[in-house]
């Protein structure tokens, strides 16, 4: 009897060794702009999504255990540095995701590289991440100042828009919308007639206005984000900007955006972006899911894909059986397909860019909108070999294009 008891213990004992040592742990970070004017694009809502994507994970993955921390970054490069420098050395975290703010988030991809860990960008949009500034530790998930430009310009020049003025954020992610904009305004025929920069999160954007006014473009591009486009564009219509002939480009206008400004501002702005809550049944559901914790707020597409690429990490993660060392998860990523509720079949290049289609949007006016969130209508989807930038001419050393 004590042999067998002894044989039992020993094959229990074996049995949960053996399950211990297959059990993965990995430790997730949303560094977002958690109180300021991207709050509503990324912010809390972010981290709901990365909670969902952890749920639906562990239904399938018993064995990997997820632990999810967040912090705000304060659109600050020291301060998301400063996070992302604990984070990765003291608290052990192996990802950093989302990190809306172009500024901060070349810094902490910079930082994942030298660290050798893993950095997925959501919520940042300057194409340089896939470009000159890409790295082996980097993945630019969701969209990015390449594809609005190509989206949102090139769908206005050809439209008769064919002369732009650009009033854009005075920072990484402002430069890059502008300059991307501009290159294709003039790849397809039409003429840039001026700049404007103004300060990230300002109040008053008079000045900026009547610069954009006296130089009679068509087109007047907001090279700016969250807050910044809504306080643009309210601002604008004091001025008379659309009712003088003028018109608004959104070169990044996210669902919140169009929520805080109501569908009587914001109709008949044009936009693009790459996920929308009520596109399809999927991310309808995937919006009641998310609203469980967000009531009455619309997810945007840097939310979904927090969502999206936390999922694919975390099956790279389970299929190396690690998450210790962040080329190699990186690796995984690029060489497995991805396919998710949220965003479909898709692929990660070479240099770190997630590819898949992107759709052209019009804001619809208040009479169109059925129920509260119906805010857009689609004009033409942009498929994903055509939705980003071809990667023989991203600039980027990984590529081999």
């Amino acid at each position: 009897m004590r042999s067998l008891v002894s044989l039992t213990a020993l094959t229990v004992a074996l049995t949960a060794g053996a399950a211990q040592a297959q059990e993965v742990r990995v430790k997730i970070g949303v560094l977002s702009d958690m109180s300021s004017l991207y709050s509503d694009i990324g912010g809390p809502g972010s981290t709901a999504a990365a909670k969902l994507a952890i749920a639906d994970f562990a239904k399938s993955n018993p064995n990997v255990k997820v632990e999810l921390v967040s912090a705000d970054h304060q659109n600050k490069a020291d301060v998301g540095s400063q996070v992302a420098n604990k984070w990765y050395d003291a608290e052990k975290v192996d990802l950093i995701i989302d990190v809306p703010n172009s500024g901060v988030a070349l810094a902490v991809s910079q930082i994942a590289a030298a660290k050798n860990k893993v950095f997925i960008v959501s919520g940042a949009a300057a194409s340089d991440l896939t470009g000159a500034k890409c790295n082996a530790n980097t993945v630019h998930w969701t969209y990015d100042t390449w594809m609005l430009a190509n989206g949102t310009g090139k769908a206005l020049v050809k439209t008769g828009g064919d002369t732009w003025f650009f009033l854009t954020a005075d920072y990484a992610f402002g430069h890059a919308l502008e300059r991307d904009t501009g290159a294709a305004v003039e790849a397809n025929g039409g003429k840039v007639l001026g700049k404007v920069r103004h300060p990230l999160n300002t109040s008053d954007f008079s000045s900026f206005l009547l610069q954009a006014q006296t130089s009679k473009a068509k087109v007047i591009g907001l090279a700016n984000a969250g807050g910044d486009t809504i306080n643009s564009i309210k601002a604008g219509a004091e001025f008379g900007i659309v009712k003088g002939g003028q018109k608004f480009a959104g070169l990044l206008v996210f669902a919140s955006d169009v929520a805080a400004l109501g569908l009587q501002t914001a109709q008949g702005l044009t936009l693009t972006e790459t996920w929308y809550w009520d596109g399809n049944d999927a991310n309808r559901a995937w919006t009641k899911r998310w609203q469980a914790e967000r009531p009455n707020k619309f997810p945007t597409m840097v939310q979904a894909g927090v969502y999206a690429g936390v999922l694919h990490y975390l099956k790279a993660v389970a299929a190396l059986k690690s998450g210790a060392d962040g080329k190699a998860v990186v690796a995984q990523m690029k060489k497995t397909p991805t396919d998710d509720p949220l965003f479909g079949k898709g692929t990660i290049e070479s240099n770190g860019r997630k590819r898949h289609d992107a759709y052209l949007f019009e804001v619809k006016a208040p009479s169109a909108s059925k129920y509260p969130g119906d805010f857009y209508t689609l004009k033409a989807t942009i498929p994903a070999a055509e939705a980003f930038r071809p990667v023989k001419d991203s600039g980027c050393p990984l590529s081999n294009g």
